[in-house]
């Protein structure tokens, strides 16, 4: 469980903190201090072993990562003249090699090369971390096909070299208007789903609106919901895939639980941030 005095010793940071090479991980966030928190771990642990990070991500989050890293006692000037950091612009990157609204395998494979070729000052035998918005630009212009399609690209390239990468997504997983299945064609391209904001948080927002509307069935369903999602083999924290599981097995009650459980979130985070008891509603 993930709180904030017990977060750095939860397998979702250790995971973030030591990626195995050609990892591939996604985390769908809400807000840019949750994403700020997770790619400052990432890249951070990595720079202290001696890798290098590359970071493809928009001119707003740059900053702030640049921000969060100057907090954790880096010089990202100088770790950006060194080239053991590489900053770039997710939007003019992604230009490089879509044509046509489609990300082009060669193009991809040659761009993505240019940029981690640039990388100096490694230690031998040390790797490199890689950060992407870029499917997250695609998603969020509904390309939910392109993206899917330039998660694999992503993959292919990680099966030929060592490196790990964590991309991000701006979801709302209390939404509306979720695309399911372009979700589920996502996912199912990462090794890991890794939760930006407090797993303990959605975990026990959920509980209760499950058991105000299901009544004595909540617990059936929740064991059914562990024997049969995720199906695509993702690793991702219960309290996502139960959100996954309600949306596609029980969409006429899926509505009113997750109304209910953003309220109960939002009172968990404002209790926590004002030092009250986050696990009591």
């Amino acid at each position: 469980m993930i709180n904030r005095e017990g977060e750095s010793r939860s397998p979702w940071r250790r995971l973030l903190e030591r990626p195995h090479s050609g990892g591939h991980f996604a985390q769908l966030y809400q807000s840019d201090g949750e994403l700020t928190e997770n790619v400052g771990s990432y890249v951070a642990e990595g720079l202290r072993g001696g890798e290098a990070a590359v970071l493809i991500a928009t001119p707003e989050h740059l900053e702030l990562f640049s921000h969060r890293l100057g907090r954790l006692g880096f010089e990202t000037p100088s770790l950006l003249a060194s080239g053991r950091l590489i900053f770039c612009d997710a939007a003019g990157t992604l230009s490089r090699f879509m044509r046509r609204r489609w990300p082009d395998a060669h193009l991809f494979e040659a761009t993505v090369k240019r940029v981690i070729g640039h990388r100096k000052g490694l230690q031998p035998g040390y790797g490199l971390r890689a950060y992407g918005e870029m499917v997250g630009i695609l998603w969020k212009t509904r390309q939910f096909a392109a993206a899917a399609r330039l998660e694999q690209l992503w993959n292919r390239l990680l099966g030929k070299s060592c490196f790990s990468l964590n991309c991000a997504y701006d979801i709302d997983v209390f939404g509306t208007d979720l695309p399911l299945a372009s979700l589920d064609h996502v996912l199912c391209t990462h090794s890991h789903l890794i939760p930006a904001q407090s797993n303990r948080h959605l975990e026990v927002a959920l509980r209760r609106p499950m058991d105000e509307i299901l009544g004595p069935d909540s617990d059936a369903y929740r064991l059914l919901r562990g024997a049969s999602y995720p199906s695509s083999g993702t690793v991702m924290p219960d309290s996502t895939a139960t959100v996954l599981w309600l949306r596609n097995h029980m969409p006429a009650n899926a509505r009113e639980i997750l109304q209910r459980s953003r309220y109960y979130y939002e009172l968990q985070k404002l209790a926590s941030a004002v030092g009250g008891n986050s696990t009591c509603l």
